[in-house]
Order: C-alpha cells, then structure tokens, then sequence
C-alpha cells in the first residue's frame, strides 16, 4: 500500500482543478430538469419531434387524414347518441359544433397522454445504448401531437364557416388555453410513463383509463350541468377550462369561464412541475428495468 501524505494529496487537488478536470456529482432528488443540458440537446429534441410524426403518417394511405378521422367520427357518434337519442343540451349551438369544439383539445389531450407513457417503452434500446435527457422523450411525443391539433383546428373552423358561427374576443384567450392543456397533458404523461417502465400494467390500461377520463370532462355534456356545490372540484381538472375556454371563445356559448380557467391552470401546473420531480426521481433506474 502506497501511503501520501496531506501535502502531496493537495498538491494533486490543485493540478487536477489547474487542468479544468469534470467532477461528475449526483443531483438532488428535489431538482427539477437541467435546463442548460435540453438547450444543448435541442436539436435531438427536434429530430425525436420529426420522428414521431413520421413514424405515424409515413408508411399511412391517409396520412394527415388521421388526425381528422378520429375527432370527426366521434363526434358523428356523439351526435347520433347523445345529441339524438339522449337530447343532451349544447347550449344552444348545434350539438355536432358543440361537441367537436370539446373533441379538438380532448383528442390531442388524450393522444399525447397515450404516446406520453408508451414512449419510454417503445424506445427501450436507445435508452440502454446511449445517453441523452430522458426528459426529451415524452416531451418530444407531447409536442409531436400538436400538429395533429392543429389540423383538426382547421376542420374545427371550416364547420364553424358552415354552420355560420363566428368567433369573438374571446380567441385571444386561446394561446393560454393551449399551453393550459399542454402542461397538463405532459405532466399526466410523466407522471405514467416512469411508471409504464416499470410496471407494464400501465401500458396495458392507459387506452381504457383515458377513456375513463373523457366524462370528467364536459366533452359530451355542457359544464352546465354539473351541480354548482360542486363545481370548484369539477374545475379542479384542468382539461374542464381548456374545454369550456374553446367552447366560449370559438361558439358564444357563456361569457369565458375564468372561475374554470384559473384553478385549472394551476393544477396543470402542479401536475406538470410534480410530473416533472417524479420523472427525475425514476431516471436513473429507467436503463435497468427498460
């Protein structure tokens, strides 16, 4: 055994500081995302971006056709169920405008969350190959969807047109509403897909619990309807002012539901920054159970 003594181990502190050595130290358990280290991998973050959109339409005979399909179907079925048969009220516009209106920020809404917590299992191989943020896997699939958003917006606006429904001021609400549904579609989706990676139950049941999801929120019914006593708790799904916001802005139906917007704002924002704690919390165990 070869024994220094404390002035030389100083003297070798020193020269290893002098040479800009890297210390590579573990992070607290309490930190949220390192910021500087997703700028620098921005590019990649692009690349996962493009990737998922191609890996959903390239080798597709609709293509972009998908991203109208699912929300237009629904709503022919909702029409016929509920507005037809059931009589559910759409306060007062046609309830086909009514519900579609929902079905744009719901499916991306339910779409992101789906591909959110499948993503790290799809990606198992990358992970265990090479390093990169984890972090930008579900946040890539997140923002993949919003094309798919987009499109049915413009669908959403050519039956505006054709019902000859005209938006008003309220549109200038909706930037806050789509970073409100956002937020609350990544948090949810961190939330389950450091949990998927583990536990593969998760993967198995998020389709069927999404859909759960959809009827505690106005998608098929007006808020209107749920009894005011509770209404604060009801407002606590920050889906519920994303829902109503669009309706408000974009159909006239209620004066803007800011008593919905704002709690539900904030729970996106938990949702989001707690998402963001428990994904970190589960990165470093996500190589051994991929």
């Amino acid at each position: 055994m070869r024994i220094v003594n404390e002035t030389t181990v100083n003297h070798a502190v020193a020269d290893a500081r002098s040479e800009n050595v890297t210390v590579i130290e573990p992070e607290s358990d309490w930190h949220i995302a390192d910021w500087r280290e997703l700028w620098r991998y921005r590019d990649l973050f692009w690349f996962l971006v493009w990737r998922g959109i191609r890996a959903k339409y390239a080798q597709s005979s609709l293509g972009i056709g998908w991203a109208i399909i699912q929300p237009l179907f629904s709503m022919l079925v909702f029409t016929v169920i509920f507005g037809g048969v059931a009589q559910v009220s759409s306060d007062g516009v046609p309830y086909s405008l009514f519900s579609f209106a929902a079905l744009v920020p719901w499916t991306y809404f339910a779409n992101a969350v789906v591909e959110g917590t499948q993503i790290l299992v799809t990606n198992a191989n990358m992970i265990k190959k090479v390093y990169f943020p984890r972090l930008l896997l579900p946040l890539s699939a997140v923002a993949a969807k919003l094309l798919d958003f987009v499109i049915a917006s413009v669908l959403l606006l050519v039956l505006m047109a054709w019902y000859r429904v005209a938006p008003n001021a309220g549109v200038l609400v909706i930037p806050l509403l789509v970073v409100q549904m956002f937020l609350s579609a990544a948090g949810l989706g961190l939330w389950l897909t450091a949990l998927a990676i583990q536990y593969r139950d998760v993967n198995y049941g998020i389709n069927f619990f999404v859909q759960l999801l959809m009827y505690a929120a106005p998608v098929v019914y007006p808020a209107s309807r749920v009894p005011s006593q509770y209404l604060w708790c009801y407002a606590l799904n920050p889906m519920v002012g994303v829902i109503e916001g669009f309706r408000s802005a974009l159909l006239g139906t209620r004066p803007m539901p800011w008593l919905m917007i704002v709690p539900g704002f904030v729970m996106a924002v938990i949702l989001f920054v707690s998402g963001l704690l428990y994904f970190h919390r589960r990165e470093r165990m996500f190589a051994d159970v991929a």
